[in-house]
């Protein structure tokens, strides 16, 4: 079998990675080892920089109508409830940041959203196809599975979580630390008589404890951790009397266990991102600890940030030194992110504007070409997120929406060089200043200047320019 892009592991990182692929066209190829998507909670929020994501891809309204807020978190002692917490600090939408509140979402959910779209588009996941070896040459990569004939592919994306496959055979070490030597469950559960106002939390000298509704469901989040050392008890029973032991509740109130798995909090850098023409993206790039929120939602912008570089080279519309990129700009951004995750887990940091992931930028890239002098501190520049907002009947989002980059003049009237993409002029808007701005198809500014002088060479380096 012949495809342009193998795309290995169904999880968030390669399902956004899937559809973002079919909806530029490209032949994609999703595998999963697994007969069916990952069914537990693990990565259950979603930052608004990914909200931008998924509205981009068409999705965001199936995900509110499943999704639910973040609740108050709820001490007890004692079997008495004490005082509430945020988990969150608030910030206030704008019209440049509509979205700054962070959905909670467990991760089968957000993965069958992502199936869902993929599959309309027109992509489909191949189950039960376990990579077992690599070979790639000039031309391409073939992979061989344990069941089933090999595929050949002009390039490969490792998606396949923090044990990856892919990027073992590539030999690529990962570089990092363990954030905390106590081993942790995370469950799914099912509980009688708990509230579900409160995202509950004991604290014990048997250990902490916090149970978490799960917005959309009838399940809870469990999340217990233990001594170092200890031998964690990962059935019904283990867990019935962790419970019992740490809170009010008794073993009998917990009356289902949908899914469970062990873990220790580390943090881990891929020691290269990109080997040939094989790429690492999500877990396989990157190992977060989850009290950040950062983990998944770092892993969908890798998605995102490689699909559109992908089908440009396929397309024959940029060089293949485009792909160069990817790791240029993912790689310091998963780097601060880890750093991020890791002083929140240690109480360092709260949660609020940095976990938003709303300042993240590419400004040091080789594609971002910012040509204005002196600019202001606070003033937005090439590689920077495009904001939001509404000027002469425009949504920018709405613009922006799609797999095209968007030349966009601001305040000007500046002549614009012919290209293949959308024009849109609005009138002075204080997010951008005044202006010209071509907006890349993940929502990045690539090139900003006073005027549209030196845009034609760098929309022609992209095969943005009309013949």
């Amino acid at each position: 079998m012949h495809t342009d892009v193998l795309v290995v592991g169904a999880g968030p990182t390669g399902l956004a990675l899937g559809l973002d692929l079919a909806r530029h066209g490209v032949a994609a190829l999703v595998v999963e080892r697994g007969t069916e998507l990952f069914p537990g909670s693990r990565g259950k929020g979603i930052q608004p920089r990914t909200l931008e994501v998924l509205d981009d891809f068409g999705v965001l309204d199936r995900v509110r109508a499943v999704a639910g807020q973040y609740p108050p978190t709820l001490a007890w002692r004692d079997g008495e409830p004490q005082e509430e917490g945020r988990m969150y600090d608030a910030t206030e939408p704008s019209e440049a940041e509509p979205y700054t509140g962070t959905l909670m979402l467990p991760q089968w959910r957000t993965q069958q959203v992502l199936y869902g779209r993929l599959r309309e588009l027109g992509g489909e996941v191949a189950f039960g196809r376990e990579l077992v070896g690599l070979a790639q040459d000039e031309e391409g990569v073939t992979a061989e599975f344990a069941a089933g004939g090999p595929v050949r592919a002009r390039y490969v994306v490792a998606a396949d979580g923090g044990r990856s496959t892919v990027r073992r055979l590539l030999g690529i070490g990962m570089t990092g630390e363990t954030v905390d030597p106590d081993p942790m469950l995370v469950a799914d559960v099912r509980i009688d008589g708990l509230g579900r106002e409160h995202w509950h939390v004991f604290r014990s000298e048997e250990g902490l404890l916090a149970i978490c509704p799960l917005g959309g469901t009838e399940d809870f989040q469990l999340v217990a951790q233990f001594p170092e050392g200890t031998a964690v008890d990962l059935t019904l029973d283990g867990l019935r009397k962790a419970v019992a032991a740490r809170s009010h509740l008794t073993a009998e109130q917990v009356t289902e266990l949908r899914w469970i798995s062990e873990f220790r909090p580390r943090a881990a850098l891929a020691d290269s991102f990109r080997a040939g023409r094989v790429f690492l993206a999500g877990d396989a790039a990157h190992v977060h600890s989850p009290a950040g929120g950062q983990g998944l939602n770092t892993s969908v912008q890798d998605a995102y940030n490689l699909g559109w570089k992908l089908a440009a080279v396929l397309a024959g519309r940029a060089g293949r030194d485009l792909l160069d990129s990817y790791e240029e700009e993912r790689r310091a951004n998963a780097a601060a992110m880890l750093e991020l995750s890791t002083r929140v887990h240690r109480g360092e940091q709260r949660r609020g504007r940095a976990t938003q992931q709303l300042g993240l930028g590419y400004r040091e890239s080789a594609l971002s070409v910012e040509t204005r002098p002196d600019l202001p501190a606070d003033a937005l520049r090439a590689g920077d997120r495009a904001p939001d907002g509404r000027r002469g009947g425009i949504r920018l989002f709405d613009a922006f929406r799609g797999p095209h980059w968007t030349l966009l003049a601001v305040g000007t009237d500046a002549p614009l060089p012919a290209v293949t993409v959308p024009v849109v002029r609005i009138p002075a808007y204080e997010a951008y200043g005044t202006g010209v701005f071509l907006v890349r198809p993940d929502g990045h500014v690539g090139w900003a200047g006073a005027t549209a002088d030196g845009l034609a060479q760098y929309a022609g380096r992209q095969g943005l320019l009309a013949p």
